[in-house]
């Protein structure tokens, strides 16, 4: 088990996106070390969930009903967690996800019409995943960001992808918007610097979550062909856990460990970047 960082205790983070695997995961430890959690997630109901579970093992957690991308339930959230706990000091982007409206179905172009192409993604399903994967972020960075400010050591964690830095096949509109993810967390990083709110990310590698798994699993619960190619391409030959990424948060939240980093995204991907496949 991660030992105790005590300096956490009392402070306030607000983690989007997180019913999700991995982020949901992120929240319980981060509770664990103290801080009090903010779920905020489109479904109350799973994110009430997640909370729930915080506060039955001794932590506390709120759960609130907001959208990334609709700015006033993003100010309605805020008023309603600042109203319960008094501030905010870590933020943590990880609304995303994919849709198949922009996913093509086969890696590269094929002329069998009844495969779908890049030419029959949609431009309402593109724009949804570029949106929600990179201006949730946005907006709410935007919307939590002066209170972030006012408070003590603040800091905002974006959640990026193996994607931003190649992109992966038959997800175009994913893609493009963490590699968007990665320029922005350097903007901002910029940016707040004088003022001390440091912005990182962290770059998951290949994690079985909700959104994948069709990708990853076949019907019969064996991995597919893509799974088979990321196993191959990923030094430590498994998928991560969520565990995994448990260490890294807590690095960039704790200014006591990380107070110099800001403008990084770090990858937790079993070596799969540092791989060239040969």
């Amino acid at each position: 088990m991660i030992p105790l960082h005590k300096n956490l205790k009392g402070r306030v983070a607000v983690v989007t996106g997180g019913s999700g695997v991995l982020c949901s995961e992120m929240a319980k430890e981060l509770s664990r070390h103290g801080i009090n959690i903010a779920i905020i997630g489109r479904n109350l109901e799973k994110a009430q969930s997640v909370a729930e579970e915080i506060n039955q093992s001794g932590g506390v957690a709120i759960s609130v009903e907001a959208d990334v991308l609709n700015r006033s339930s993003l100010e309605k959230a805020k008023e309603f967690i600042v109203d319960q706990f008094g501030k905010v000091n870590i933020l943590i982007n990880g609304a995303g996800g994919n849709h198949t409206d922009a996913i093509t179905d086969t890696e590269t172009y094929s002329l069998d019409i009844s495969r779908k192409s890049f030419f029959d993604l949609t431009e309402e399903g593109f724009t949804k995943v570029f949106n929600t994967n990179f201006l949730g972020a946005f907006l709410a960075s935007q919307v939590f960001g002066p209170e972030l400010i006012k408070s003590e050591a603040p800091t905002i964690v974006n959640i990026s992808s193996m994607s931003a830095y190649a992109p992966m096949t038959k997800v175009p509109a994913y893609s493009a918007a963490k590699a968007a993810i990665n320029n922005l967390t350097m903007w901002m990083a910029v940016y707040f610097a004088p003022v001390g709110l440091r912005v990182n990310a962290i770059a998951p590698g290949f994690f079985l979550t909700t959104q994948n798994r069709g990708l990853l699993i076949d019907k019969n619960g064996e991995y597919t062909e893509r799974s088979r190619k990321i196993l191959r391409g990923t030094p430590m030959r498994r998928f991560g856990k969520p565990k995994d990424l448990l260490g890294t948060i807590l690095w960039l939240v704790d200014e006591e460990y990380s107070g110099f980093v800001t403008g990084v995204t770090v990858p937790v991907d079993g070596g799969f970047l540092a791989f060239s496949g040969v």
